[in-house]
């Protein structure tokens, strides 16, 4: 599998934000969002064995593993690692685009999915038979640029019923949204979804990479 890199940091933006975690970040995306905060991973890579992608991670030791990217489900390797991670006793969530179809995924995965919103210009990439396969215990992120694309997911979510699947999260893309503003908006809308920051990059200021 080709590996942009493999650290241990404070898990920034799901439900279990603030947890330690072992990151397993692949590398190669099929998109190009207009805020993509890891450009390196398009290109950088290393090859390693799924034996030594499950070492490093050993050596790591958090039982926490995220798959990411990138985008993971680019990698068609990606399932069997999922597979012998959950085997050991990893909880193992993967963090995925959107676009690639979630089914090929072991079932006892977490799935992170994002929903693009217009302001990401990735909007027309979503694999419609995902919010079928989306799971209780699953996720789903929209990062919002604007009020527009506020507007347009609280839509999205009521015309796909994404809210009652599984835990959304919105998180404002810092460049356009302030946390303030946007927790301002789901105040007044009474939106049925949680407000994500990125609090690894609070803790390290900004775009630092390995954290």
């Amino acid at each position: 599998m080709k590996i942009c890199e493999i650290y241990r940091s404070i898990q920034g933006e799901s439900t279990r934000a603030g947890m330690i975690c072992t990151f397993v970040r692949l590398s190669g995306c099929n998109l190009s969002c207009t805020y993509c905060d890891t450009q390196y991973a398009l290109q950088e890579g290393t090859e390693y064995s799924i034996d030594e992608i499950i070492e490093r991670v050993g050596e790591l030791d958090s039982s926490l593993v995220e798959i990411t990217g990138g985008e993971p489900l680019q990698q068609e390797e990606t399932p069997l690692l999922c597979r012998k991670l959950l085997n050991i006793g990893y909880t193992v969530l993967v963090e995925t685009n959107g676009s690639l179809n979630i089914a090929i995924l072991p079932q006892d995965c977490v799935i992170i999915m994002d929903i693009k919103c217009p302001g990401s210009g990735s909007a027309d990439s979503f694999y419609p038979d995902n919010i079928s396969n989306l799971r209780k215990y699953d996720e789903c992120k929209m990062v919002i640029s604007g009020k527009d694309d506020f507007d347009w997911a609280v839509k999205y979510l009521y015309d796909h019923n994404v809210h009652e699947k599984c835990t959304v999260i919105f998180s404002p893309n810092r460049k356009n949204v302030s946390p303030k503003d946007l927790a301002e908006w789901i105040l007044k809308a009474n939106a049925p979804v949680r407000l994500g920051l990125q609090i690894h990059k609070i803790i390290w200021g900004g775009d630092v990479r390995g954290v």
